[in-house]
């Protein structure tokens, strides 16, 4: 009995011990595992971010995604520390979806959905049975069908909430567009096969394209700038204040103005 007794002693003091030591180290963190989709986010924390950091003492290494469902999963998991490649909108739908403890920490430069083409040199050719892709996600679906409507080739039944809106939404397609859903990375490979293609900012940017060559830019709305994210156990803590207030920087904002031309500033930096 004594034996067994001294046992759970000992495992009880060893489980503080851990339990101590996490919490002790846990303020003092000075390793950040940052997600990111490949490309320009991903550059701006590599060229903006990841130098303020440093001079801080902390060690900083990228991780890139090329998708928009694993940098959140790997975010809830632990496998990093903060992200940055979605909007509000997605983060709400996409946390609530899958029940996960995911919270906003500041929003970011952001490069608009642009409509490019291979075929056309103006949305004026825009001809009967055009095929046109979208991204798939429904947050940045309904991007693409606002921006549809915002240049006259679609309508959309009254009242259609733009944060929500799909092709079940859509009252009149007078060109009868066919609209092709595709995963938003593979969007800027769909423009030798489409007359019309919503590129994601970020995607065309890796890709090779240049804003400057969209037929069209949206005009971002605040729900659709792109923040960074952080597990919201994580919200009050030094690192991410640290991350908060790199972003915040006027270091930040000469380079964002220097290498991210033609992206949305936040409203912090306008």
């Amino acid at each position: 009995m004594k034996l067994g007794f001294g046992i759970r002693l000992i495992a009880a003091a060893l489980a503080l011990g851990v339990i101590q030591t996490a919490g002790a180290a846990d303020p003092d963190k000075k390793e950040i595992r940052f997600g990111a989709t490949a490309g320009p986010y991903s550059d701006q924390i590599r060229y903006g971010i990841k130098p303020l950091l440093e001079k801080k003492g902390y060690k900083v290494t990228i991780v890139e995604f090329s998708d928009y469902v694993q940098p959140n999963l790997a975010l809830a998991d632990g496998a990093i520390d903060a992200n940055a490649f979605q909007h509000v909108a997605y983060l709400k739908k996409f946390s609530g979806d899958r029940k996960l403890q995911l919270s906003e920490v500041i929003q970011v430069p952001t490069a608009p959905i642009g409509i490019y083409s291979r075929k056309h040199k103006s949305l004026t050719e825009v001809r009967p049975g055009a095929s046109v892709s979208l991204p798939n996600d429904p947050s940045n679906l309904a991007r693409a069908i606002a921006m549809l409507q915002q240049i006259g080739w679609i309508t959309l039944k009254a009242g259609t909430d733009p944060i929500r809106a799909s092709e079940r939404d859509i009252e009149g397609n007078p060109n009868k567009l066919k609209l092709i859903q595709l995963e938003a990375a593979q969007l800027p490979r769909s423009l030798d096969d489409v007359d019309f293609a919503f590129v994601n900012g970020n995607f065309a940017l890796s890709s090779g394209l240049k804003l400057t060559e969209a037929l069209s830019l949206e005009k971002i709305p605040d729900y659709y700038m792109n923040l960074v994210a952080v597990r919201t156990a994580d919200t009050g803590k030094p690192f991410v204040k640290d991350i908060r207030e790199a972003y915040q920087s006027p270091e930040f904002k000469a380079t964002t103005q220097q290498r991210f031309a033609g992206f949305l500033p936040p409203a912090y930096q306008r």
